[in-house]
């Protein structure tokens, strides 16, 4: 188990920093500097998105999980 341990975070690593890349949001450039629409608000996810929120979700804790198992192991 400690052998593939870090190859195990290495993937997950790589997998959550996709899913979190593939997210849209609803501000454009704007937004970050005060600007854009303000009222586009909260929405529903719904579709692709709600499941990649959902995924992005379960690799993140799993991510949390194998640092947290390698730092018991070590």
């Amino acid at each position: 188990m400690e052998a593939f341990l870090p190859f195990i975070q290495i993937i997950l690593a790589i997998l959550l920093t996709i899913s979190v890349l593939l997210q849209q949001t609803g501000a454009g450039l704007g937004g970050a500097f005060g600007g854009g629409d303000t009222s586009v608000g909260f929405h529903t996810r719904r579709g692709f998105e709600r499941t990649l929120f959902k995924i992005t979700i379960v690799l993140a804790v799993l991510f949390v999980a194998s640092a947290l198992t390698a730092l018991v192991l070590h």
